[in-house]
C-alpha cells in the first residue's frame, strides 16, 4: 500500500503539508529521514528513533549489497526484521555511491562497472539488478539506478547523463512490474538534468510519464551555489505532479529545508546531524554549539533550554564536553539523540506552521534565531519580507 494525501497548502508559498500512507505506517510530511546507511542509524537504537519521532529512515543499497549482501538480508527475513525497525524504510539506488566511492567505475549503456571499496572485488550494477537488490531488502520505497553528474559537468555531459538515467528508468520500471510482490513497494522516479534549466525541464517531464507513486529530485546540493539549487528546484517542482510526494535527495540543513519546502518539496535525508554529532557539533534553535569549546568546560546548562530531547533533559554541556574529550562512546550516542531530535522537531514545527498558514513567519523566526548560523539565501522569485524573500 502506498498513498499520498495532500492535506494543506500554504496560502502564500508553495509549501505543503501532506501524509504518506504505507503498509508499515504513516509518514507526516514535510519529513526528515535519518540515514541508516549500513542498516543502522549510527550510535542510536531503533527504539530511540521512535521516541524522537522518526517515522521513516533511509538505508543504502550499495553498502548493503556489498556487506552483508542482499541475499543474506532476504534470507533473514528482510531489512526491517534484520535491523529491528518496523516503520517505513526508503532505500536509494546506490548509484551515487558507485560514482563517488569506487576507485574505478565505468559507465556503460547496460549499467556501471565498479570495484568494491571494501575488498576491491569487481561488480556490475544494471538497472534490473538494482531493483532486484531492493526487492531482496524489502524496503518500502525504492529508487531506480541513475547517474548523478558532477556539479562541473558540461552541458553535453549533463544531457547524455539525463538521457541515460531516463533509459535506465524505463528498464527499472519494466523489471519492477515483472518482479513479484510489487504491491508492497513503491518505486520513485528520479529527475536529473544538472544545472541546465531546459534539461531539468525535460528530465522532469519525461520522468512523470511513467506515472510513478513519487518522484525524487537528484543531482542538487552537491557543492553548487544555493541560487542554482533554488532555480533548479523551482523548475522541477513546477512540473512534478501535486498529488505525489517530492523527495530532494541528500539535503540537508534547516536553511535547505525552508528553501525547498517553500517550493513544494516533501521529503529530505542527510547524514549531517549524525556526522555532526560524532564531531561534537550540536544543532539548536539558538545556533550551532561546538561542545569541544573551552567555554563549556564548567557549563551546567543543557545543550538547549528549548529542547525536549533525552540528552537535554538529563545532561549538562560540561558533561557532554567531558565525554567528547574522553572519547567515550556515550558522547556520540547522546549527541546523536539531540541532533536527530532537533531535526525531527524542526519538521514538526514546520508542519504546524503550514497548517496554520504562517510558513513565512516561521521561516523568518528561524533565521532571526540563527538556527543555522548562516544568512538566508535571497529568493527573489517570491514576495519579500524585510528585504529577504520567503
Amino acid at each position: 500500500m502506498f498513498k499520498f494525501q495532500l492535506i494543506k497548502k500554504d496560502a502564500k508559498t508553495g509549501a505543503r503539508r501532506g501524509r504518506i500512507l504505507t503498509s508499515r505506517g504513516t509518514i507526516e510530511t514535510p519529513v526528515f529521514m535519518p540515514v541508516g546507511t549500513q542498516a543502522t542509524v549510527k550510535s542510536i537504537l531503533p527504539e530511540e528513533l521512535v521516541d524522537i519521532g522518526a517515522e521513516i529512515i533511509l538505508a543504502n543499497t550499495f553498502h548493503l549489497y556489498l556487506r552483508p549482501g542482499d541475499d543474506v538480508i532476504r534470507n533473514l527475513g528482510g531489512l526491517h526484521k534484520f535491523m529491528h525497525w518496523d516503520r517505513p524504510i526508503l532505500t536509494d539506488s546506490g548509484g551515487f555511491q558507485v560514482f563517488s566511492l569506487s576507485d574505478l567505475n565505468r559507465i556503460m549503456e547496460d549499467g556501471v562497472e565498479f570495484k568494491s571499496p571494501v575488498d576491491g572485488s569487481p561488480h556490475f550494477f544494471t538497472p534490473e539488478k538494482v531493483i532486484q537488490i531492493q526487492r531482496n531488502l524489502g524496503s518500502d520505497i525504492i529508487m531506480p539506478l541513475d547517474e548523478c553528474p558532477p556539479p562541473e559537468a558540461s552541458r553535453s555531459y549533463a544531457e547524455n547523463s539525463a538521457e541515460l538515467t531516463l533509459r535506465w528508468l524505463e528498464r527499472c520500471v519494466k523489471e519492477f512490474k515483472e518482479s513479484a510482490e510489487q504491491s508492497e513497494q513503491a518505486l520513485f522516479g528520479i529527475a536529473q538534468g544538472g544545472f541546465f534549466p531546459d534539461l531539468r525541464d525535460m528530465s522532469a517531464k519525461r520522468t512523470i510519464e511513467y506515472n510513478l507513486p513519487g518522484y525524487s529530485i537528484g543531482g542538487l546540493s552537491v557543492g553548487e551555489d544555493k541560487r542554482k539549487t533554488r532555480d533548479m528546484l523551482e523548475i522541477s517542482c513546477s512540473i512534478l505532479p501535486e498529488d505525489r510526494p517530492r523527495y530532494l535527495m541528500g539535503v540537508g540543513t534547516p536553511e535547505d529545508f525552508i528553501m525547498a519546502v517553500e517550493r513544494g518539496v516533501d521529503m529530505f535525508d542527510c547524514v549531517l546531524p549524525t556526522r555532526n554529532a560524532r564531531n561534537g557539533t550540536l544543532l539548536t534553535n539558538e545556533g550551532t554549539i561546538r561542545i569541544r569549546n573551552a567555554e563549556y568546560r564548567n557549563d551546567p546548562n543543557p545543550v538547549s533550554e528549548t529542547c525536549g530531547c533525552y540528552t537535554c533533559r538529563n545532561y549538562s554541556r560540561a558533561y557532554l564536553r567531558h565525554l567528547y574529550y574522553a572519547k567515550e562512546i556515550l558522547s556520540s550516542h547522546l549527541n546523536t539523540i539531540h541532533n536527530l531530535y532537533f531535526m525531527c522537531d524542526f519538521m514538526r514545527g514546520l508542519r504546524r506552521a503550514i497548517e496554520e498558514d504562517r510558513f513565512r513567519e516561521f521561516a523568518i523566526s528561524q533565521y532571526e534565531n540563527s538556527v543555522t548560523g548562516r544568512i538566508l539565501t535571497s529568493l527573489p522569485k517570491h514576495p519579500e519580507i524585510g528585504g529577504q524573500s520567503l
